[in-house]
């Protein structure tokens, strides 16, 4: 007989990420339907797109995350109000994905052309909005207060998030504080918002339904952390999208704050890379080496290793059970993340 422990340190998972997932594997493959579903329309435009981004995929981080929810609380994620929420929070997360896409001038997402570059911008915002409200209306069907006061107060998180982040692109003075505002806005609400209406749609008592809030906040958080340090370290290709990108869009992650922080002469470098667009005289690797030397990476790493510990430890308040193991489990694969 298997048993099922509380205090699984981070650094060593009891499942393996293929493991994980597995568990809710059926569920998944039920939202699939659902997104396609859902992204059905008789606007020509609209269904091609939505089949578009159905097919470019992506891990499905978010809905497994409210499927696993909702089983460790000791619920039925297979059930249909599952399913179908668990869709909304991938819909919003595209929505989001691709109305960044348009104020990055992103050309790429997960290898493929991003839909601003494939449709143009003004179809883009359109389909990004209409994701949105497909979002909402297709979560009024719970007739649930609590869920809808979760997905309205993520949204207007997730847009202020990105306001703030405008307000502060090209300024080399970001302060970590400044950094970690727009990181929870952006990301980790979302996460937080998964977690949550998994325990709610599994029935969780006000403990369960805390832990899991709090749980997705700090797994988002590293999960965003990590995301920056690949970005800042990864090589050409190697993310689905261009590596370096967040300087060259004038955006100061933490391994740069740290960076300038530690090493306040690289300060001028760092303002003509985002005037510039380019790393031409300037090249990458000399950022890298240089955080490395003064250890920025090192001091970006350890926040989100100590974000992932504080994921796993709220977890602690659920019942013991294979799927808040997975759970558990999960912030050890955001820290070994590659790509």
């Amino acid at each position: 007989m298997q048993t099922y422990g509380h205090t699984a340190a981070v650094e060593e998972p009891q499942l393996t990420a293929r493991r994980v997932f597995s568990l809710v594997s059926r569920e998944l493959s039920l939202v699939e339907e659902e997104f396609e579903r859902q992204a059905r329309s008789n606007i020509q435009v609209i269904a091609y797109i939505g089949d578009y981004l159905r097919a470019s995929g992506g891990k499905r981080v978010r809905p497994a995350l409210t499927l696993l929810s909702t089983y460790a609380v000791g619920g039925d994620a297979s059930k249909q109000n599952a399913v179908r929420m668990a869709t909304v929070m991938e819909f919003l997360h595209t929505a989001t994905l691709v109305h960044d896409d348009i104020i990055d001038n992103a050309e790429t997402r997960r290898n493929r052309p991003s839909i601003n570059s494939r449709f143009g911008n003004q179809t883009a915002v359109l389909m990004g909005d209409w994701l949105y409200m497909s979002a909402f209306e297709t979560s009024l069907q719970e007739r649930s207060l609590p869920v809808l006061d979760i997905l309205t107060a993520v949204t207007r998180k997730m847009t202020e998030g990105e306001l703030l982040q405008l307000t502060l692109l090209g300024r080399a003075d970001v302060t970590e504080e400044q950094y970690f505002d727009v990181l929870r806005r952006k990301t980790a609400y979302l996460f937080s918002a998964c977690c949550e209406i998994g325990a709610i749609l599994g029935g969780a008592t006000p403990a369960e339904r805390r832990a899991l809030g709090d749980y997705g906040l700090n797994l988002g958080t590293a999960f965003q952390l990590i995301d920056d340090l690949l970005d800042f370290t990864s090589e050409e290709g190697a993310l689905g999208k261009a590596a370096g990108v967040d300087l060259l869009e004038g955006k100061l992650t933490l391994p740069l704050i740290y960076l300038l922080e530690e090493s306040p002469a690289t300060k001028a470098a760092v303002q003509s890379v985002m005037r510039e667009g380019s790393y031409g005289e300037h090249p990458r690797a000399g950022f890298m080496c240089e955080a490395e030397r003064v250890g920025a990476l090192e001091r970006a790493r350890a926040r989100a290793s100590s974000y992932a510990e504080a994921a796993a430890a709220s977890l602690d308040a659920l019942r013991p059970s294979e799927h808040a193991d997975a759970l558990r489990s999960i912030p050890s694969f955001i820290l070994e993340r590659e790509t």
